[in-house]
């Protein structure tokens, strides 16, 4: 067995492709203690986190709550209908600033935010086993950046082409505290999450074990439930 290094290997910003930034470590310790802390309690209502009921018949294998809009497949709606048709939360104004950092940071550039509102945030817990196939996200009726940040476990995030399922994609690991932003020619790019690696996380998070996502999106929609 090899002796584990004795310092942290670097792992710098990386451009995946034209519109699609990796940010490792965005996130400190203490913001992503703030996060966990927001989620259990999002998570508890009014609208529970819940696996997704899929059209087939069949579930996710992720557990998810939403704030601004409640997503199902393949819309938008006030209410969580899919749920208790309760209206979801509303997105406090320091989580949308986040967003705003987080795209600012990942193109360098501070008048990337400006106009980004987002208003729907899905947020993921995955354990050990779960899993996300390859998807666009695309109910939005603007391409605004979507903005993914990740607490606890890491896992392999991997980024394709606009065009299908398949190859070309890059794999990229996604450990505690990482943000990824994909807009501009990358904003429908088919994206999943293959692998979760359990107890890699940091437990400074506050996340005992499995992993945390939070995606912000802008829809274009309106005002949402909760406003």
């Amino acid at each position: 067995m090899t002796d584990p290094l004795p310092f942290p290997v670097p792992r710098p910003r990386r451009e995946v492709a034209p519109g699609a930034v990796h940010v490792p470590g965005w996130l400190d310790l203490d913001a992503q203690r703030r996060l966990v802390v927001a989620c259990r309690g999002w998570a508890r209502g009014p609208v529970p986190m819940r696996r997704t009921a899929l059209p087939g018949g069949g579930r996710m294998s992720v557990s998810t709550v939403c704030l601004g809009w409640h997503w199902t497949p393949y819309r938008y709606t006030r209410t969580a209908i899919d749920v208790n048709d309760a209206p979801v939360a509303p997105i406090p104004e320091w989580l949308a600033d986040l967003g705003r950092r987080a795209v600012a940071e990942a193109y360098l550039d501070a008048g990337a935010a400006d106009g980004y509102e987002p208003d729907a945030v899905l947020i993921n817990f995955y354990t050990g086993d779960a899993r996300m196939g390859m998807h666009q996200d695309k109910e939005e009726r603007v391409n605004a950046p979507i903005v993914s940040l990740s607490i606890g476990d890491a896992c392999t995030f991997r980024f394709g082409n606009t065009t299908d399922r398949g190859r070309p994609y890059t794999d990229v690991r996604l450990e505690s505290g990482d943000l990824f932003v994909f807009g501009g020619p990358s904003r429908f790019a088919y994206h999943g999450v293959p692998k979760v690696f359990p107890d890699t996380g940091d437990p400074g998070s506050g996340l005992a074990s499995g992993r945390l996502n939070l995606t912000m999106r802008a829809t274009g929609l309106g005002t949402p439930a909760g406003s």
